[in-house]
């Protein structure tokens, strides 16, 4: 069993962090340490530690996490002049809180890359 992290506590409201979305698969928040003017996390309710550990029960939540990325830009203001969606994996890949998550990052030029 994955070890439980700070997004489980705050998908569950333990820890006092203001939803943007929620529903029966994801939630949504702004990150603590902001990259661009607008950047949300979008996490799976279920605890998925890497990309690595995604099943073909998760692709409704995987789904859904982009479908709220494009409604939360289009609130954002940031659809039309564009957005970056980003998912690390594993540290290599950048990642530090192992509960899969997908950065929405705008509202200024993000330039050809992008750490997070």
């Amino acid at each position: 069993m994955a070890e439980e992290t700070i997004f489980s506590k705050i998908i569950r409201q333990e820890i006092d962090a203001p939803l943007l979305y929620q529903d029966e698969l994801v939630t949504a928040f702004r990150d603590i340490a902001p990259k661009a003017s607008s950047h949300i996390l979008i996490v799976p309710n279920k605890l998925i530690p890497t990309i690595n550990d995604v099943s073909a029960d998760d692709e409704a939540a995987l789904g859904r996490m982009i479908t709220v990325a494009k409604q939360l830009a289009k609130e954002e203001g940031i659809e039309k002049n564009g957005y970056r969606l980003i998912i690390n994996c594993n540290q290599h890949g950048g990642q530090e809180v192992y509960h899969i998550h997908m950065h929405l990052v705008g509202g200024e030029p993000l330039g050809p890359m992008l750490c997070i």
